[in-house]
Parts: C-alpha cells; structure tokens; sequence
C-alpha cells in the first residue's frame, strides 16, 4: 500500500499491526505510549515547519532506526 493513499481503515489496520508487532517484541505500553508521544511530537513540528516554510526533513534530527534505542 501506497502511504499517500492510506485510508481511515488502512490507518487503524496498520496502527494495530505496530502495536501487536512491539507487543510482541516486549515493548511495555508505557513504551509504546512514549513513542507514539513522540511521533505526534514530531508530526507537529513537521507541520509547523511547513507552515513556516522551513525543510520538514531537518527537524527529525535522527534517522528512522533509532527510535527501537531510545525506548
């Protein structure tokens, strides 16, 4: 699936997968509840960015792995 093209249903489908995924993997809730923070965190200041203009890509300052370290 395209991620553009995620519907309200493709989101709840993937958002469960994730979570059984790091259920699965050992993830606390607390932890999953700390990232899931974060990626709000981060989509907030990717929209804020837009909005000033500013490169959305430079705000996330870590590549995509590094999130599984810092929980």
């Amino acid at each position: 699936m395209v991620p553009g093209m995620l519907d309200a249903k493709g989101t709840q489908i993937l958002a469960k997968s994730l979570f059984k995924e790091l259920r699965g993997s050992g993830y606390t809730p607390n932890q999953i509840l700390s990232l899931s923070t974060e990626l709000i965190d981060l989509v907030t200041q990717d929209l804020k960015s837009a909005h000033d203009g500013l490169h959305p890509a430079s705000i996330a300052g870590q590549d995509a792995g590094s999130w599984r370290a810092a929980l």
